[in-house]
């Protein structure tokens, strides 16, 4: 029995902490409505740049691979 009580009151402890914190803050304001904490000029980050990066670093890579098969000794 007293190893039980211990081991609820360990657990008890430990939970405790848990429902100790706070509720989690508000969202952020909108910019455009003259909130603070809203992104700043645009919806976010520009894209179009590292799509094309992309695509022209994975098609030299496909063409790399392509070249090495067909040159590939058997």
């Amino acid at each position: 029995m007293k190893k039980i009580l211990i081991i609820l009151s360990l657990l008890a402890l430990g939970f405790s902490n848990l429902l100790a914190q706070g509720p989690p803050p508000n969202p952020p304001g909108e910019a455009s409505n003259g909130g603070t904490n809203g992104p700043i000029s645009g919806s976010g980050a520009p894209i179009g740049n590292g799509i094309e990066v992309l695509l022209v670093l994975s098609a030299g890579f496909a063409a790399k691979k392509t070249y090495d098969s067909k040159n590939k000794e058997l």
